[in-house]
């Protein structure tokens, strides 16, 4: 699936750049800052598509979802997830209701 592929592909990137400069490198200044940070960030960039979704159109949309899932990428290789993990979980839980799954999880 291409879209997959563009998920493994800018995940792959966020990793080659793990160690990097922070000074030329967005990604290895973040990977720097730690979890935390990359945390914080993306709880922002989370707002900002939520308040896109609101206020904005389908463009602006658009543009938060990609940073969203970008930082997401972000977070997930610093806490040592990958795509395929995240993948597999989905996988797990397809075709489970989700009042099912959350109950099975105690939530």
């Amino acid at each position: 699936m291409a879209d997959a592929e563009i998920i493994a592909r800018l995940f792959a990137v966020i990793e080659s750049r793990r160690g990097g400069d922070p000074e030329t490198s967005y990604v290895a200044k973040r990977l720097g800052q730690g979890t935390h940070k990359i945390a914080q960030k993306l709880g922002e960039e989370a707002v900002e598509c939520a308040l896109a979704a609101v206020d904005g159109g389908p463009d602006e949309v658009t543009a938060e979802s990609a940073d969203l899932l970008f930082h997401l990428l972000l977070l997930w290789a610093s806490v040592g997830v990958s795509p395929e993990d995240v993948f597999a979980e989905l996988a797990r839980r397809e075709g489970i209701s989700g009042i099912a799954e959350k109950n099975a999880r105690g939530d």
